[in-house]
């Protein structure tokens, strides 16, 4: 005989289905009796899940508040849903409170890896995210994607492979990304449409694009401000865009670093930002998306941007001009490479300088231009200078500090 543990309550399997846990098969019944567990847990309620390889065909899902799914490590314990038949994601967690999922992985679910809608306090912990076949357009779109959340804890995780973005926070608020591998996306990270922030030490290379913080027409949530960005290591995010023809980021230009787009009150510094070949660092408008938006309450310019204290090189040498058409511009008056540092000058037109909307201070020799999309090169600049400000400091994010959760052990 043995035990699941399950909370405070011992769940005694047959022996029979121990043996058919230990290799890979549609185990059906392990998705059954795991399923089952999730919908019957109280709050406080632990699922431990056990070292093994498990096929599942259908997506689980969360429901119930207070519940914790732990695996014995991503590496250990490995949810593969390579061949699911049903559903949208491979875990899909309700409008529910205080959830926390860790140490397990997910492998080739056939939509996005965990999705969590309208959800508060959720806590994503040493969890791996991977589609296996490497960057394809037929690899779900998202790995961990939070979305109207409030209070987001996503640390020491990886993921791997997304069609769209690895790591996606959107229209969510108090969200903290520390910690985390971001590898082969199509975005590293995205942060959308939220408000307050934290990004930080995150490993972010070989994407399309890799650290974007932007704000979007046409959602419920107008805004995107109160981000901080700080000692992550974005390199050589180079890779091909592999989004499916018509998705939004399918216009993301490979080799972008950082980018933040329409978005507001955004704080980039102590990063480090090398060999991104489109640009190391883009400040932009929805303007330089070359699309249209007729959203009335939509505002399509970033604004108090600063950017200090990072360390640039290389990068630049082969900008993405087919998706992003603004990057030819960037190359102009600087011997065919683009600045580590480019902005696209628009601003709201009732703005006077430029400070106002970009400060740029202590940044080594990074190199810097505003190829004004507005003015049509009538001002093009390379000239720093003029951004040579300070801004305020942005709060830290603080309610995983205040909140008395247990980690694992």
């Amino acid at each position: 005989m043995r035990f699941w543990i399950i909370g405070a309550t011992a769940v005694v399997l047959l022996a029979s289905h121990c043996t058919s846990f230990a290799r890979e098969n549609s185990d059906s019944e392990f998705r059954k009796q795991l399923q089952l567990q999730l919908i019957q847990a109280k709050p406080g309620d632990v699922i431990d899940l056990p070292a093994g390889r498990w096929s599942l065909g259908r997506t689980l899902s969360i429901n119930r508040p207070g519940i914790t799914l732990r695996g014995v490590g991503p590496d250990e314990t490995v949810l593969s849903f390579k061949k699911q038949l049903q559903g949208a994601e491979a875990l899909n967690i309700g409008s529910v409170s205080q959830i926390t999922i860790e140490n397990l992985a997910i492998e080739d679910p056939k939509g996005d890896g965990i999705k969590a809608k309208g959800c508060e306090e959720l806590i994503l912990r040493n969890v791996r995210v991977e589609w296996t076949r490497g960057p394809s357009e037929k690899n779900g779109g998202y790995g961990l994607y939070p979305v109207q959340c409030d209070r987001v804890l996503i640390e020491n995780s990886t993921v791997i492979g997304a069609s769209d973005a690895g790591i996606y926070v959107g229209q969510s608020r108090e969200i903290i990304v520390r910690d985390n591998r971001v590898e082969f996306n199509v975005v590293g990270i995205e942060i959308e449409n939220s408000t307050n922030a934290d990004v930080y030490r995150n490993q972010v290379t070989n994407n399309t694009g890799g650290l974007l913080v932007i704000n979007m027409p046409h959602l419920p949530v107008k805004f995107s401000r109160n981000t901080r960005v700080f000692e992550n290591h974005i390199h050589a995010n180079n890779t091909a865009n592999f989004a499916p023809p018509g998705n939004v980021v399918a216009r993301v230009p490979a080799g972008t670093g950082f980018m933040v787009l329409a978005s507001d009150e955004v704080e980039l510094f102590a990063n480090i930002l090398a060999d991104n070949q489109s640009a190391n660092a883009m400040i932009v408008s929805f303007s330089a998306t070359g699309k249209p938006q007729r959203d009335v309450g939509y505002d399509p310019y970033p604004q108090r941007v600063w950017i200090h204290d990072n360390q640039f090189s290389g990068g630049g040498t082969d900008p993405d001009g087919k998706n992003m058409p603004a990057l030819r511009l960037g190359t102009i008056g600087l011997k065919g490479t683009v600045p580590d540092i480019l902005w696209d000058g628009v601003t709201p037109r009732d703005r006077d300088g430029p400070g106002i909307e970009l400060c740029i201070r202590n940044n080594g020799d990074a190199s810097f231009a505003n190829i004004d999309l507005r003015g049509r090169l009538a001002k093009y600049d390379t000239n720093i200078a003029p951004h040579d400000c300070a801004l305020p400091t942005l709060a830290s994010v603080t309610w995983t500090d205040e909140r008395d959760f247990r980690r694992a052990e």
